[in-house]
């Protein structure tokens, strides 16, 4: 059975830049949702959660890095949600720093794994 490498290595990346903002995975899926869909009701019923958590993260994500990362727009032909460039930038990089952290641990994690699989058929 081959692995799945979603879920075999790195499974949380959380960055901290502040006592009030972080950004990790959840995080990042919901605004490269938004991204996707131009829409907070998309994007949360993508990640399976309520609309009304998906807005509460939005509201920690903008006040909490002290600027808009999503804007949304309720009603008549503008309605629909989008990220600003600095939500673009904080996506990018955390994505990149998440790439990062992946390529910088691989060899560990497959030596762990196969510590892991040595040791099960000992048993």
């Amino acid at each position: 059975m081959k692995k799945n490498s979603a879920t075999i290595g790195l499974s949380h990346l959380r960055i901290a830049l502040s006592d009030s903002f972080y950004i990790g995975p959840g995080r990042a899926d919901l605004m490269q949702f938004i991204a996707e869909t131009g829409s907070i009701s998309e994007a949360a019923k993508r990640m399976d959660m309520s609309y009304k958590r998906a807005w509460g993260l939005v509201q920690a994500l903008n006040e909490g890095f002290g600027a808009p990362l999503v804007e949304a727009s309720r009603g008549g032909k503008e309605q629909g949600a989008s990220l600003t460039a600095a939500g673009r930038e904080l996506l990018e990089r955390y994505r990149g720093m998440q790439e990062a952290t992946r390529r910088a641990i691989a060899r560990d994690v497959e030596a762990l794994g196969a510590l892991q699989a040595e040791i099960a058929k000992r048993k």
